[in-house]
């Protein structure tokens, strides 16, 4: 499935969704500035399947009959202030200790239950709008109730050091474009060293740890 958003892209409905997290991408190191500011970050992308429907009670699905998806990028960092560490926390209800905090692995995301909280802004450039993930909750007690759905794709996670070019095949050209734009995907191509990103403060690694932190 493409992930990748353009002008015949339609977006999630704004509002709050039942979600599925069944994607986490890596993004390599990527240049960003914010107020003056460059900073070379490694980044991540964690990609949700939403549930349910929209407030005219029409499903959220795309024109083959699957979940609509919706993704947000992620700075790889445990800061107090990085988004990734406020929106798991704020996921799964309570914050990490020290001790879970240097054992957590993303991995253990895929393929949880969430509530995503959408909201639509306009693009910077052309006309209509994107929607961004402001958001991300427990699953509401009425879904657990009624019980989950079934899933729709795969798990799995990309990774630049040992790349699935099969998914990686599956990304849109912007996110493609995007990893090969990253150091650890050129030095990869060239078969040389690449500059070391800026790693986490603790824990957060992909798979390389336990993996039985409550979540």
């Amino acid at each position: 499935m493409i992930i990748e958003k353009n002008s015949d892209f339609k977006p999630v409905p704004a509002g709050l969704h039942l979600a599925r997290c069944y994607r986490i991408i890596d993004l390599g190191t990527q240049r960003s500035e914010f107020e003056g500011i460059i900073k070379m970050q490694k980044k991540i992308k964690i990609v949700w399947e939403v549930h349910g429907k929209d407030e005219d009670g029409t499903p959220t699905v795309t024109e083959k009959n699957e979940p609509m998806i919706i993704s947000k990028d992620y700075t790889f960092s445990w800061d107090d202030k990085a988004n990734l560490k406020i929106d798991l926390q704020s996921w799964r209800s309570k914050p990490f200790t020290e001790e879970e905090q240097e054992r957590f692995v993303l991995k253990s995301i895929l393929d949880k239950w969430c509530m995503v909280n959408v909201a639509h802004k306009n693009r910077k450039t052309g006309s209509g709008v994107y929607a961004n993930v402001t958001t991300v909750l427990p699953v509401l007690p009425i879904y657990k109730e009624m019980g989950m759905p079934k899933g729709h794709n795969a798990c799995g996670i990309f990774q630049i050091e040992d790349p699935n070019m099969e998914m990686f095949e599956s990304f849109g050209k912007g996110i493609k474009a995007k990893i090969e734009l990253s150091p650890e995907w050129q030095a990869r191509v060239r078969h040389a060293s690449a500059p070391k990103a800026e790693a986490p403060k603790t824990g957060s690694g992909f798979d390389d740890m336990d993996d039985d932190i409550p979540f």
